[in-house]
């Protein structure tokens, strides 16, 4: 990471799980500083204490204020831009506090961006973006949007602007682990919304991964998706039973308000035009401008003949397959340590 080597990073949303791991990550390194901004400021208390580096600093404030932000990003190199409301349920019921957070707080950030002459800004995105049902997803499809506008109007000394798109980031907070984990060690019922529902398993030091694999390739506008295995929720809950070796019973509650079968992380028309790189996918920009030939006149048939990449169409893992990633992750080893 020797592009950091003496430069400022800012990761708004920073206190959350994402942030946690990044700074695990770079405190090794020789960044010269790293911004945590977020409005929390119990958390960012909690951080300081433990982490107790002179490197990190705290700035509190939030992306839906656009002077907080500004003011933060005053001599900053890089950008991860973390925060957002990420929770399906609280979305549902308050659709317009996702769209302040998630749509106009991205738009305050990269506008920020440009105004503080910031190099990169890396966007994190999700596989909800991609044919969003809900209002998670439909936000975060519209910051995924307000951030390819932007690239197509910013000048060559501009920021580079670039995104990552993933789906459930393992053990992260609010997620189904931590929950299932709770419910086994109070003797309750797993809580299954369905067997046969799928989702994409990726680790949070995966997800720095992939951000830092954007930071360092992305041209202008670009989103970058890293290929990932996936589970059955019901297997994903008999090989936690089999790790904690308990023997709770499994409860069907069926699917909740806003929930998907299965996740896409590429649709079937960014699959069209997908940079395939072997362990990731690159989608480029569109940047045409509004030309209505270009959009009503002129197609592409390999839209109709091409597959999006989903969480049911990639490779499967097994009982066995998934206990073996569930143990390499530092919250189950925490919790089988305590």
């Amino acid at each position: 990471m020797d592009n950091f080597k003496d430069k400022i990073l800012l990761i708004t949303g920073g206190t959350g799980s994402f942030g946690n791991t990044v700074l695990k990550r770079f405190l090794k390194t020789s960044v010269k500083e790293i911004r945590i901004f977020s409005r929390d400021e119990k958390k960012q208390e909690d951080m300081r204490i433990s982490l107790s580096n002179e490197k990190i600093k705290f700035y509190i404030g939030d992306v839906r204020d656009y002077n907080s932000i500004e003011e933060a990003l005053t001599g900053v190199d890089y950008v991860f831009h973390a925060a957002a409301l990420k929770q399906v349920p609280s979305c549902e019921f308050y659709p317009m506090e996702a769209i302040k957070t998630n749509v106009i707080g991205t738009e305050n950030v990269i506008n920020a961006c440009i105004s503080k002459n910031v190099k990169k800004l890396v966007l994190l995105s999700t596989d909800k973006a991609v044919y969003p049902i809900n209002a998670m997803g439909i936000s975060k499809a519209m910051a995924e949007k307000v951030l390819i506008a932007k690239s197509r109007t910013i000048l060559e000394s501009g920021p580079i602007l670039c995104a990552t798109r993933y789906g459930n980031v393992m053990a992260s907070r609010g997620s189904v682990i931590p929950l299932f984990v709770e419910q086994l060690k109070s003797n309750l019922p797993l809580t299954i919304t369905d067997p046969k529902m799928t989702r994409f398993l990726m680790s949070l030091e995966n997800s720095v991964d992939l951000v830092l694999y954007a930071f360092e390739n992305a041209k202008q506008g670009d989103i970058f998706i890293q290929k990932s295995p996936a589970s059955t929720v019901e297997d994903l809950a008999i090989a936690l039973k089999n790790i904690f070796s308990k023997d709770n019973i499994l409860k069907t509650i069926g699917t909740r308000h806003g929930e998907k079968l299965f996740e896409s992380l590429v649709s079937r028309e960014e699959m069209a035009k997908a940079e395939d790189l072997g362990d990731y996918y690159r989608i480029p920009a569109d940047n045409r401008d509004l030309n209505y030939n270009k959009y009503f006149v002129e197609g592409e048939q390999i839209v109709s003949e091409i597959e999006d990449y989903t969480s049911h169409n990639t490779r499967r893992l097994n009982v066995n397959e998934v206990e073996n990633l569930l143990l390499k992750l530092d919250y189950i080893k925490e919790v089988l340590s305590a």
